[in-house]
């Protein structure tokens, strides 16, 4: 993360780089204002979970372990064959040169039905394209004012907070999760955890981490009121520490370090999610830090990370009192994710897309 960032005040930061509607601004400190509070009893208002015939599989046939996974998942999750959309590049690039990449999204654009709402793909390894994360390019389509070089704003998602359960409909953006994983062995357990979740109603607890790294801990000016207006409806530990171990009830676990100590000690309930602010956690492999599928790894059914250095915006990292509140009410893993980053184009979103334990 850059010094420079770290230095400014929060949040002038925050509003002078993105203009935002009065609500917008608000719900993005998660309801600061006390007017706003009472968005909360829409916790009480159950929303919709995107379903698998809205969800369209993209696998790699280059790939035997893609085309492993895409077929374990269809079997599963009963998606329809009409939803598989097969392509072919180098399973063992890292990211994907934008002109490949822009060959394989027309074919894709081609091949998916028009009913699809949000796509899976079915790979860790590729997990960039050109200054994008491959996530959001397969979204949104290759578009570099997604990207950035240096601390500067990126190109807004519409999909932003949004009560919205049809997002292609509505913005012609279908928000994509990775399937990720190292092998079968570990993607099988997270598709499994996403089927475990549906319905469940966990009594679990949001464990929100205030670091020693107060550049990665940038989200912790969220977290009073995140605790204030969630108090009484979802148990919330806001903590000053490093880590937590051995907990057992884990639901929510937001935290900002370039590695996040005892992980493995914990228990993740079925659907739980946990990412780290870091400036390249969304490198699945081979980075120096802690990458986003060690949480997966650990028990977590969805996590994010930066494919690139994002520097220390909050927008461009999951608010986590927009997450729960969009999960909480009923919202799939993959929809509550998505509506929590403001500026998604630098962060990958991984895990079980169809997870949807508050579901009704």
């Amino acid at each position: 993360m850059r010094n420079s960032m770290i230095q400014r005040s929060l949040i002038p930061l925050y509003i002078r780089a993105f203009h935002l509607t009065t609500q917008s601004v608000c719900l993005l400190f998660c309801l600061t204002s006390p007017l706003l509070a009472a968005t909360i009893s829409k916790l009480y208002s159950p929303l919709p979970a995107l379903t698998a015939n809205e969800l369209g599989i993209i696998v790699n046939d280059s790939d035997p372990l893609s085309i492993k996974i895409s077929k374990y998942y269809q079997q599963q999750r009963k998606i329809p064959e009409q939803n598989i959309i097969h392509i072919r590049f180098n399973p063992k690039l890292n990211t994907l040169p934008v002109s490949t990449f822009k060959q394989i999204k027309l074919k894709v654009d081609k091949l998916t039905p028009k009913h699809i709402q949000a796509y899976a793909l079915t790979w860790m390894k590729t997990y960039r394209v050109g200054c994008m994360s491959i996530t959001t390019a397969f979204a949104a389509g290759y578009n570099e004012s997604y990207c950035a070089r240096g601390c500067k704003q990126t190109q807004p998602s519409a999909y932003f907070n949004s009560e919205n359960s049809k997002p292609f409909d509505q913005y012609k953006l279908r928000p994509t999760m990775a399937l990720a994983g190292e092998n079968f062995s570990d993607v099988k357990a997270l598709i499994d955890r996403g089927m475990a979740s549906d319905y469940s109603h966990p009594q679990g607890t949001s464990y929100l981490l205030n670091t020693s790294d107060k550049a990665r801990s940038a989200r912790a000016v969220l977290f009073p009121q995140i605790s204030k207006v969630f108090n009484g409806l979802w148990p919330i530990e806001t903590l000053k520490q490093d880590y937590i171990e051995n907990k057992t009830d884990i639901m929510f676990y937001f935290t900002g370090k370039i590695h996040v100590e005892k992980i493995q000690s914990n228990h993740f309930l079925p659907g739980a999610v946990a990412d780290h602010l870091t400036s390249t956690g969304g490198v699945l492999s081979g980075s120096k830090q802690m990458s986003s599928i060690e949480w997966l790894k650990a028990g977590a059914t969805g996590s994010y990370g930066a494919v690139v250095e994002p520097c220390n915006f909050l927008q461009k990292f999951p608010n986590p009192g927009i997450l729960m509140h969009y999960y909480l009410r009923g919202n799939s893993l993959i929809e509550a994710y998505w509506k929590s980053v403001a500026w998604p184009g630098q962060g990958i979103f991984i895990g079980e897309p169809l997870a949807k334990p508050f579901a009704y």
